[in-house]
């Protein structure tokens, strides 16, 4: 069945060519906005990949097998993208073009075709051709040494600010731009280049605004918003647990201290020379009660106090199960799609693809009759 029934983007076609990361991430978000994506994967898999049956970033996809290094593999790929408005790749540069599904190739068979690219370092560059991963990218564009205590290691934020923030939105932004460009009148089709040194760069635009402005001091937790201010942070609680800090502005700030209990005695907050005794305060205050009694203090208030709860406690959160922010599709909670649309909502419509799975589907669906067949032997 056709996965092109829900969401804004239903009746797109979107071809993937499986890898790692953020492409996948990326043509996930493509699918649970309603396109129909079709993941090509080639025998044995990508390196680094889970069992494809708990792999989420593969939900709401179809997958068809083909070997892209086969005589025959690179002609079905270019069958699916006669038909496709977006094609998503994420090798290395160059290697598309020594596949045979370069955009040059893919756009001669359709000069509509959006053709987006993924990578770390970019098309070009003194460093394209190199590889790397999520900490790199973000280490070399200032990103990664934000984050972090004073004093310490920067603090790795997993491969979220890099491959997905940096990475794969903005190839989503990019791939949707062009393709409202394709489809206005004069309109064709293009390469998008997303690196993600672009942006995770680009992610940083305001700090930048605020360095030059001489409002932010250019080392790790120093600053309003990475951990230096003693209003904008994390706390241990009695339990061992940590409740989440950010009353930036003086009317939340005040509430915030007069729920803590320090209102007293804290030292003014204006005065960042004393910042190092207002966090001290702080700290010992919150080790006085349990995370749970702290969250039923701040419960229903403007003090922008929440508790830090782990990837397992999180979907029980009231507001978050009201929210139905997570949910559970085929015995597996995981987060819902986003953002909501109130004509075209979205959901979790399948669990993730299985490798080849679809290929008969897919192949009357587009109308490629030659991607079911089997490739013929040519070596007797």
């Amino acid at each position: 069945m056709a996965t092109t029934e829900h969401g804004p983007l239903a009746g797109v076609r979107v071809v993937e060519l499986a890898g790692i990361g953020p492409g996948p991430f990326a043509a996930m978000l493509l699918a649970d906005l309603g396109a129909d994506v079709v993941r090509v994967d080639r025998p044995g898999g990508p390196g680094l990949g889970i069992d494809p049956a708990y792999d989420l970033t593969n939900r709401n996809k179809r997958s068809v097998l083909v070997d892209l290094k086969a005589g025959d593999g690179p002609a079905k790929v270019l069958d699916l993208v006669e038909r496709a408005d977006i094609l998503i790749e994420g090798y290395r540069p160059g290697v598309a073009e020594r596949l045979g599904v370069g955009p040059d190739a893919a756009l001669a068979r359709n000069p509509q075709l959006v053709y987006g690219r993924m990578t770390g370092w970019g098309q070009d560059g003194p460093l394209a051709e190199r590889a790397g991963h999520d900490i790199a990218y973000i280490a070399l564009t200032g990103t990664l040494s934000m984050i972090g205590r004073p004093g310490e290691p920067p603090t790795v934020p997993a491969n979220l600010v890099g491959d997905y923030a940096g990475g794969s939105l903005y190839l989503v932004v990019g791939v949707l731009a062009a393709l409202q460009h394709a489809r206005t009148p004069g309109g064709r089709g293009q390469v998008v280049d997303a690196a993600i040194v672009d942006g995770a760069a680009h992610l940083a635009t305001m700090i930048h605004g605020m360095l030059a402005a001489g409002g932010w001091q250019d080392r790790r937790g120093s600053n309003l918003l990475d951990g230096g201010c003693p209003f904008y942070g994390t706390y241990e609680t009695a339990d061992g647990q940590y409740m989440a800090v950010g009353p930036l502005e003086q009317r939340f700030y005040e509430e915030f201290s007069r729920l803590l209990g320090i209102e007293d005695e804290a030292p003014d907050r204006g005065d960042v020379a004393r910042w190092d005794e207002l966090r001290t305060l702080v700290a010992d205050r919150f080790r006085t009660r349990t995370r749970a009694e702290w969250t039923e203090v701040f419960e229903g208030t403007d003090a922008c106090v929440a508790p830090v709860l782990s990837l397992r406690e999180a979907p029980g959160h009231p507001h978050v199960a009201a929210r139905a922010t997570f949910v559970e599709h085929d015995g597996l909670t995981q987060p819902a799609p986003a953002p909501r649309f109130s004509a075209t909502p979205v959901s979790v419509r399948s669990g993730p693809a299985r490798p080849g799975a679809d290929t008969g589907t897919v192949a009357a669906d587009w109308d490629v009759p030659g991607l079911a067949e089997p490739r013929k032997d040519t070596t007797g």
